[in-house]
């Protein structure tokens, strides 16, 4: 009867870290460290049966994906830019024209190539205006007192 070797194992560890390769999110990778130790078992115990290979690989699997998250979850992954995919806090500090009147504390402004809801006193279209706070999709402003 044929069972399976230890580098079995191995093929699998490549073949599901390449996978995390192609799609990225620690997921595959922790599966392939799983499978490259049931290999190393393998080396040295080569006449463990297939049952308890997988499930030693069932184990530590979920054991190498679980400490995996705690770590993250203790240490999370910082980025250098803050506002990424958070496009609207870019914004905070900024001044832009008035599109739209606010009226009854609602109106519009023009950035870029769209246009974004303002919440604030009300204002007539043309006034500048001060990005100050952000709630949602709804820019905070304050009018600008121009300095003429």
């Amino acid at each position: 009867m044929e069972y399976i070797n230890y580098w079995h194992w191995f093929i699998a560890a490549v073949v599901l870290i390449v996978l995390e390769v192609f799609a990225p999110g620690a997921f595959f990778l922790w599966l392939g460290v799983a499978a490259g130790a049931v290999g190393l078992v393998l080396v040295v115990l080569p006449g463990t049966g297939w049952e308890t290979q997988f499930l030693l690989f069932a184990v530590i699997s979920v054991v190498s994906i679980a400490l995996w998250r705690i770590r993250l979850r203790k240490h999370p992954t910082q980025t250098e830019d803050s506002t990424l995919n958070a496009r609207t806090k870019e914004y905070i500090g900024r001044v832009f024209t008035l599109s739209e009147a606010i009226e009854d504390g609602f109106g519009k402004i023009h950035v870029d190539d769209s246009f974004w809801q303002v919440s604030g006193t009300d204002c007539e279209a043309g006034k500048k205006v001060k990005v100050v706070s952000v709630d949602g999709m709804v820019l905070k402003v304050i009018p600008v007192e121009s300095s003429r």
